[in-house]
């Protein structure tokens, strides 16, 4: 298809700039430097990071992705072509480091969970929102895939018959059903700070929150227990792997992935009604429910209990369901998170007026009440549009947490009411989606910009210079890229795309729209131009376009939703009404000019995919064959 095929309308409209317009243009023009100045500070012109000569353990392999995952985000967005391609350099040489280091194989983690593939796959997916037609990234999306449906035969973790994953533990080697002293050994002092894995550690107050990992007889005994409970059969985690099978779909279009993705979440709908409504966090190799923990549903590896809690299990429920819904088109598919929710929910207590659920479970029961996170719920909402998933994000609202911008960022382990600093602020977005917190969007990016000035000093300083800086603990060190980064982009993300920041731990980044740039044809928002999405609906949105160039015209290509999963049924341009069919809109915005949209949509009229109004990804070139002796 040609640009001049597509549906257009033309906006001339003058009138003053909104501020959050020139924020948005001030993030992308400052990032735009910082991304390449943060890569040149602390990786070589090859890729790979300055850094130490060895890497014992499974941890870690995510990290290093996780400081640069969003420069390729950044460009699908609008950023410069040269943080896409400095990107790519990165992302060939964290893989290769960490290759010869010998945890990465094959180009895919060998061994760990699906909390950290789901990080560091973070980076790899938004290659695909980047440009959908590098060969590289289409082989490998496959074989990766390959991983996980059965096709690869070095990496057996998939259990067609039991529709199981067959360890919590997996990737590119298969299921790693043991584990050694050194799998965990970088990460044994930050796992000091954690409560005990399993409540029968000799000597170790299983209520308490600390668990001497550094103490070797310790060790050896949470080894022990690792290796009979928890090393073999199925978890909610695994769940993650949802993500990587629908990126493999948006390439190709093969049904094989598609159904993969129902399948595997229709397995745990199995166990949860088979369990009396509640997710259990275990399953053994014959599908039996604690078949390695004594019958108990509770107990297993990033489980009700240990170490994060409720955490571990609604975020891949939310994963898995978004991701088949977007793939269906049909919510059914939400109805296992929702359960959950709901479920937790039912066991609420009141403590002076508000509202707390459990987070945990022990032999004993629900413990450890917390306050109600809306992020859930949002993520739910974002694809249904339904207000039963609005009331779950609005239960027990906290609004000391929720009710203005969060500023805080912090690589590693900084929360807002439980999460992550990349994108702590979901409620808030949420809460401006249903028309609260009007000037949330200018806090926001003044938030964001503030952040990355921050960070920029701090990877500026001597401190932390790569060559010589020595203050951070031995196991810190790998999470330093991810405490520096100035790779902020939260508001940017939401207020262009009309969405939430994808989940950190391995969601895609679903949307209501996404941008193309037709005198580059490529990814993004051209030159100038800035985004603010105000009002979703089931059946629309509300769309404004600035062109803050007040001497030169602009064109963008907005598409519907982030992969092109919705078509635009008409709308109207500053109260005019135009037609329009579609997953493609053009509109041509005169100097200085601002658009108001309002559009209609048919939601999930299409298949997700990474199509562009030039490239099919499905017609992109045939894998590459090896020798077959």
């Amino acid at each position: 298809m040609t640009t001049s095929e597509l549906p257009r309308v033309i906006a001339s409209r003058l009138a003053p700039m909104p501020r959050w317009a020139l924020l948005q243009r001030q993030i992308f023009a400052v990032l735009d430097k910082a991304a390449i100045e943060f890569a040149d500070r602390y990786t070589r012109d090859d890729g790979t990071l300055i850094w130490r000569d060895e890497w014992p353990g499974m941890d870690g392999s995510d990290d290093p992705y996780e400081g640069f995952m969003n420069m390729p985000l950044f460009y699908a967005l609008g950023g410069s072509r040269e943080v896409y391609e400095r990107s790519r350099t990165i992302w060939d040489g964290i893989t290769w480091q960490w290759t010869e280091y010998g945890q990465i194989h094959r180009e895919f983690d060998a061994y760990y969970d699906w909390m950290h593939h789901g990080e560091s796959n973070l980076f790899f997916y938004f290659l695909g929102l980047a440009d959908p037609n590098v060969p590289k990234d289409r082989q490998r999306t496959r074989r990766f895939a390959g991983f996980y449906n059965g096709e690869d035969k070095e990496a057996l973790n998939w259990d067609a018959e039991k529709k199981l994953i067959r360890s919590p533990i997996n990737g590119s080697r298969g299921p790693r059903h043991h584990q050694t002293a050194e799998d965990w050994s970088t990460h044994r002092e930050i796992l000091d700070g954690y409560l005990p894995p399993f409540e029968d550690l000799p000597g170790i107050d299983r209520y308490g929150m600390k668990t001497p990992w550094s103490d070797d007889a310790v060790y050896e005994e949470i080894l022990k227990r690792i290796n009979s409970r928890q090393s073999r059969g199925d978890v909610p985690l695994n769940l993650g792997a949802t993500s990587l099978m629908m990126h493999a779909f948006a390439y190709t279009g093969e049904e094989k992935y598609r159904a993969w993705v129902v399948e595997y979440l229709d397995a745990w709908v199995e166990r949860t009604a088979r369990n009396g409504g509640i997710t259990p966090d275990n399953i053994g190799p014959s599908g039996e429910i604690g078949e390695y923990n004594d019958g108990k549903w509770w107990g297993g590896y990033y489980g009700w209990r240990w170490p994060h809690g409720s955490f571990s299990l609604l975020e891949p429920l939310s994963v898995a369901g978004t991701n088949a819904a977007a793939l269906t088109g049909d919510m059914r598919h939400l109805q296992l998170p929702r359960s959950q929710l709901d479920m937790l929910w039912g066991l609420r207590k009141e403590e002076d007026g508000q509202q707390f659920v459990p987070n945990r479970h022990y032999d004993e029961g629900w413990r450890d009440y917390r306050r109600f996170h809306p992020m859930y719920g949002v993520y739910l909402w974002n694809v249904s549009m339904a207000e039963e998933d609005a009331e779950r994000a609005e239960r027990g609202w906290a609004h000391d947490l929720f009710d203005s911008v969060n500023p805080a960022y912090h690589g590693y382990g900084k929360t807002n009411g439980g999460h992550m600093g990349f994108n702590g602020n979901t409620a808030q977005w949420f809460r401006f989606m249903r028309g609260k917190l009007p000037d949330y969007p200018e806090r926001i990016l003044e938030a964001n910009l503030t952040v990355i000035a921050e960070q920029i000093a701090k990877y500026r300083s001597e401190e932390n210079n790569p060559l010589t800086m020595d203050h951070y603990r031995e196991s810190m060190t790998i999470h330093m890229w991810q405490q520096l980064t100035p790779m902020i982009i939260e508001g940017l993300t939401q207020l262009t795309l009309g969405g939430p920041m994808h989940v950190y731990h391995g969601g895609l980044q679903h949307a209501r729209f996404r941008y193309f740039d037709p005198a580059g044809q490529r990814p993004g928002l051209p030159e100038g131009v800035a985004a603010l999405v105000d009002g979703l609906r089931d059946d629309g949105a509300s769309l404004t376009l600035v062109n803050t160039d007040v001497g030169a015209a602009r064109e963008v290509i907005v598409q519907a939703r982030t992969f092109g999963e919705h078509v635009f049924a008409g709308g109207a341009l500053d109260g005019v009404a135009f037609e329009a069919e579609g997953p493609w809109l053009a509109v041509r915005l005169q100097a200085g000019a601002i658009a108001r949209l309002e559009v209609s949509m048919k939601r999930y009229a299409r298949a997700p995919n990474y199509d562009t109004p030039w490239v099919r990804a499905a017609d992109g070139v045939a894998p590459i064959v090896g020798r077959k002796g």
